[in-house]
């Protein structure tokens, strides 16, 4: 019964209203341009163009004296200078439902699973909400637990918290995401993949997400080869399937791959709709829209839930001063640095203690947690500034006792920051390993 009005209600929206109609006047590229309709839509609005290859669904990205600019949420292969340009009067929202638990959807709520249609909620969501009042938030919550190791022990996660995760190509994101979908202490698991490769999509809900991770999941991909306002809303539609469970009460995990690949689809977007370029290329709009986006997730008002999010950054030649690398930093609340040196040597996750940080500390630590987690850290720092004349042979030991120390505990607490994609340890756990580590080093807390 659900299913048929939900098949009805949808039915019913499709119906358009009296139509208004324009015409295409020229193509360049992505970009078409549509003459007769500049008082009718206006930046963000949709239209169906009618070529013919059939219809194509269509965004306005932008407005000037020759006319309205158009980019497709597909191709416009058979479209010809002449073709009429409808007025789409659906709104840019989806209606979730508790029954997406478990699916794969697109950029625009279509299943990909190939279970069957998705039934729709009662309410609808538009794509682009906006961020909830900031004096109605509540604060972030206590530690969340993710049970992979290195995370609840250096780089803890709270309710409510924003953490980026940067990294260059094939040093393990994927994974570490994957690893918290199926860890991770949440009633709700959103994962947003934008602009996947196609190939890897299926590695990642079979082997890396698994029928665990997928059990409690909504998945929403977009693939690379997918023009970039399907990429763009992935990662919008993402979020507000999270809102929608975050709005319910429950706890979400929003896990966002990755939002390089967002802001390279607004590049394109803003590019094709005359914006000029700034810093390597992206245009004003791309440093607009990180900060709408990321200020969505995060605690909740009321007797809302909260939105704890990660969002991977892909960093051009592991440079963390690359401009997008650079301003998500300065939006969220912490950074894990995943190194390829660290990677290269076969621990995983690949996290570099020393360059990643949590806001929350020290706060959501107990204080003896966070003893363990200072004496750690000071030795690792201590390790890593004399570990070239120490493989080089250049140290003598007894020279200094603090650095004795450190070597003796750069070897086990590496061990214990190891972690197999399958494997899980609970954070009372994890501290008791990092003190008995501690203490066969001699190094008091």
């Amino acid at each position: 019964m659900h299913t048929a009005f939900s098949e009805l209600s949808s039915l019913t929206r499709t119906i358009e209203r009296a139509s208004i109609t324009g015409q295409v006047t020229s193509a360049l590229g992505l970009v078409l341009t549509v003459s007769g309709l500049e008082r009718a839509m206006g930046i963000g609005s949709h239209c169906v163009v009618q070529g013919s290859g059939g219809p194509v669904l269509a965004e306005v990205v932008g407005v000037d004296a020759q006319g309205t600019r158009l980019l497709p949420f597909g191709s416009w292969d058979g479209v010809r200078a002449g073709d009429p340009v409808a007025v789409s009067h659906s709104a840019a929202e989806i209606r979730p439902d508790d029954a997406w638990i478990g699916r794969v959807l697109d950029a625009i709520g279509r299943p990909l699973d190939g279970k069957g249609r998705l039934p729709e909620g009662a309410e609808p969501r538009t794509i682009r909400a906006a961020p909830p009042p900031a004096f109605q938030r509540r604060r972030v919550g206590p530690r969340l637990a993710t049970r992979l190791k290195v995370m609840d022990a250096f780089t803890p996660l709270c309710r409510g918290q924003r953490m980026g995760v940067f990294a260059g190509s094939g040093v393990g994101k994927s994974t570490m995401m994957a690893m918290l979908a199926r860890n991770a202490q949440a009633d709700v698991i959103v994962v947003g993949l934008v602009g996947e490769r196609g190939r890897e999509v299926q590695d990642f809900l079979q082997d890396d997400l698994g029928e665990e991770g997928l059990a409690r999941a909504v998945v929403v991909v977009s693939t690379g080869d997918e023009p970039p306002l399907m990429r763009r809303q992935a990662a919008w539609t993402a979020t507000a399937v999270a809102e929608h469970f975050r709005d319910q009460g429950k706890q979400v995990l929003l896990l966002l791959d990755s939002v390089t690949r967002f802001a390279m689809a607004q590049r394109e977007i803003g590019l094709a709709g005359g914006e000029p370029p700034t810093s390597k290329g992206y245009p004003p709009t791309t440093f607009a829209e990180l900060p709408r986006m990321m200020e969505r997730a995060g605690p909740g008002s009321g007797e809302a839930g909260d939105i704890t999010a990660l969002y991977t950054v892909l960093m051009d030649g592991d440079d963390m001063e690359d401009p997008i690398a650079d301003a998500v930093r300065g939006i969220l609340d912490g950074h894990i640095v995943l190194d390829r040196k660290i990677a290269e040597q076969g621990r995983f996750p690949a996290v570099n203690l020393l360059r990643s940080i949590s806001r929350m500390l020290p706060d959501c630590h107990s204080e003896e947690e966070y003893a363990l987690f200072k004496t750690a850290r000071r030795a690792a720092a201590r390790y890593a500034d004399m570990e070239e004349l120490i493989r080089i042979g250049a140290y003598r030991q007894g020279s200094d006792a603090e650095v004795d120390s450190a070597i003796r505990l750069a070897e086990p607490l590496d061990a214990l920051l190891s972690q197999g994609k399958r494997e899980a340890m609970e954070p009372g756990e994890t501290f008791e390993q990092l003190r008995q580590c501690l203490a066969g080093a001699g190094l008091a807390t």
